[in-house]
């Protein structure tokens, strides 16, 4: 029970302070911010183990991080004088460093940290590697886990990702309302990847997974929270987080294996998620743009009717139509000849999709491979074998296998 108790303490509270202590240190410390909560979460531990758990376990985490905090600066004098010119005290006559762990001081630290991390001068797989570590408090194994690496990779990424915030003096503050239209963009990307590797990752750890789809979800909510951060643009994105969301266990069934949208149990899907997205998609309504997020919410809402109607089909199409125009995308091409098939028919959809020539992407074959189903089998065979030979995941090559196997009856 304590070990649990202290896992999930680690996955909530170390993001938090580590967010608060580097919104008073700068950037330049981060290693010592993470340092203290490390410390802390150690003397949890221990004495835990000795004394029992406290009444109110986070209480304590937080006091003992504002204890450890003030004695690391008495005992390193040289930190003090390098920090004093950098650090926010509470009062411009208080000589005493105030570590402040009040909700809105956290959601402040984390949602500036946020805009910290999220630096399009960082790669996309730094940048989402240390918003896990940071901003989400996974571990380094964890976060190998999930992009089916080892521990030595992600270690370099969030050192590089560092390196460069600390090159660029990257400032950890509440973004102005110019800094949020010029950065609002590449923070939505970083989420937007975030929740991506956790939903489209190939990785068997469903429990992992969904925690990664969950945390993206949470950052994003922190912007809905925050007014200044509160756009049409983070509404659409949270939408379409959870529709998507709302799919997850209708995905794959006991075995890991892939379901594919037509065969899916929609008892499995999450009403409440649906129901959220909704609302998140009507708060998008506002203003005179339409973003990529916009449209894939559509699309993801579309998704989430089960009933098989031409007039669903259509908007889909149209959808995908308007998002290629906006931003083009082979596998968002390829998408959309699903639909095109519902619309107009399998031939019509094979055409566009040969157009395409993703020659080297198992998607595309296992789509044509459904496309000539029925038409000409010789030609939906050859594609299903193409796809097994290309595919990665072995969820991947089970369920094309399946489709092979329809052909041998």
């Amino acid at each position: 029970m304590e070990d649990q108790l202290l896992h999930n303490l680690f996955r909530t509270e170390y993001r938090k302070i580590v967010s608060v202590l580097c919104y008073l240190f700068g950037i330049k410390h981060i290693e010592i911010a993470e340092d203290i909560v490390s410390d802390t979460f150690l003397a949890a531990t221990e004495t835990w183990s000795l004394k029992g758990i406290p009444e109110n376990p986070t209480a304590w985490l937080y006091t003992v991080a504002k204890n450890k905090t003030k004695n690391y600066l008495k005992r390193d004098a040289f930190f003090d004088q390098k920090l004093s010119p950098e650090v926010k005290y509470a009062s411009e006559k208080s000589e005493e460093l105030v570590v402040d762990l009040s909700a809105k001081n956290i959601s402040d630290s984390q949602l500036a940290m946020i805009f910290a991390v999220c630096n399009p001068n960082i790669s996309a797989e730094s940048q989402i590697a240390l918003a896990l570590n940071l901003l989400c408090g996974f571990g380094i194994q964890e976060i190998a886990d999930a992009f089916l690496t080892n521990k030595e990779v992600i270690y370099k990424r969030i050192n590089r990702a560092k390196e460069k915030l600390k090159a660029e003096n990257i400032k950890i503050e509440q973004p102005t309302v110019a800094e949020i239209n010029e950065r609002l963009e590449p923070v939505l990307t970083t989420l937007y990847l975030l929740f991506s590797e956790g939903y489209y990752s190939t990785s068997q750890n469903t429990i992992l997974r969904k925690d990664l789809c969950a945390e993206a979800m949470r950052l994003t909510f922190l912007l809905i929270e925050n007014k200044t951060t509160n756009k049409p643009s983070v509404n659409a994105l949270l939408s379409l987080m959870s529709f998507h969301s709302s799919r997850f266990d209708a995905r794959t069934n006991e075995n890991g294996e892939t379901i594919l949208y037509e065969d899916q149990d929609e008892t499995r899907w999450n009403q409440d998620l649906i129901f959220q997205g909704t609302h998140f998609l009507n708060q998008a309504s506002t203003g005179n743009s339409v973003t990529k997020y916009h449209l894939e919410a559509g699309i993801a809402y579309w998704h989430t009717q089960k009933e098989d109607t031409l007039e669903k089909w259509d908007n889909i199409l149209q959808l995908y139509n308007s998002l290629l125009i906006l931003e083009y995308s082979p596998i968002a091409a390829l998408n959309r000849t699903f639909a095109l098939a519902k619309v107009h028919g399998k031939q019509q959809a094979i055409q566009e999709a040969e157009k395409l020539q993703l020659t080297d992407n198992h998607f595309y074959h296992s789509l044509l491979g459904h496309l000539h189903t029925g038409l000409d089998n010789k030609k939906a065979l050859a594609h299903f074998q193409n796809a097994l030979k290309l595919a990665i995941s072995e969820a991947d090559k089970t369920t094309i296998a399946k489709s092979i196997d329809r052909f041998k009856v």
